[in-house]
């Protein structure tokens, strides 16, 4: 199991890599639910996700995390101590704090330019991350890390860049083979090929073949033609030289 979950987290990473340029360290953007599912999963985050994620990374997380996390009292004491232990990003909530989860949202819209992942066991945080292409999603399940699918959004972005015109070749190359190891490559170049294959021209083997046919019929008949006469010329001499023995 955990050799495909491996293989799943190095599709998915190949694909966000070449499509919206993520790269090592990958900075993960921690909020409460997730401290706290990696405590009871006795998980260690620095130790298993560079692992998972076969690169380095970086534990984030924002002070509206860490004044949430305060607010909320002892039940997640334990929470609030592994969120201390990451590296605080700056949010444009500094004077005037919000929930965890709104923060979070805040932080990769308009493009998520500084490639955060979002790890999160919040559902309604999820679900509107999934709606912002290009944000890699992370949870715990089963005790154990779990890097997301892209989400359809995210292919269908992926698909209109695709389609664009200010693409470049590079980039189509690249979505070209990352569909094809996602098997979403559809078989577009076999109807190609089949289509090519119905246009093309007559054999050149065949017309002169067809041109000998028709030398050939052309000659018989011109022989048919001189037996005819000759046949002709004799049955006309053998009139004659009967006329003149009668007379």
């Amino acid at each position: 199991m955990k050799i495909t979950r491996q293989k799943h987290a190095k599709k998915h990473l190949g694909f966000f890599r070449n499509n919206f340029g993520v790269r090592e360290p990958y900075q993960i953007l921690l909020d409460g639910t997730f401290c706290q599912a990696a405590l009871r999963g006795r998980i260690q985050l620095r130790e298993q996700l560079p692992r998972y994620l076969m690169g380095e990374t970086q534990l984030c997380t924002t002070r509206c995390v860490l004044k949430e996390l305060e607010t909320l009292g002892k039940d997640l004491y334990g929470a609030k101590l592994i969120a201390q232990k990451c590296q605080v990003r700056n949010c444009p909530h500094f004077k005037n704090p919000v929930n965890g989860s709104e923060c979070l949202l805040s932080m990769v819209e308009e493009g998520n330019p500084h490639h955060y992942f979002v790890a999160t066991q919040d559902q309604n945080l999820s679900v509107k991350v999934k709606k912002q292409p290009g944000v890699p999603l992370m949870f715990i399940i089963q005790n154990t890390i779990v890097l997301d699918k892209p989400s359809p959004k995210t292919i269908a972005f992926v698909k209109a860049v695709e389609s664009g015109p200010l693409v470049s070749v590079h980039e189509k190359q690249s979505i070209k083979q990352l569909k094809e190891e996602q098997g979403l490559l559809k078989n577009s170049e076999q109807r190609r090929r089949k289509k090519h294959k119905k246009i093309s021209g007559p054999n050149p083997l065949s017309c002169l073949k067809k041109k000998k046919k028709a030398q050939d019929t052309k000659s018989t008949a011109s022989e048919k033609k001189r037996k005819r006469k000759r046949i002709r010329n004799r049955s006309t001499s053998k009139v004659l030289s009967e006329k003149q023995n009668a007379e």
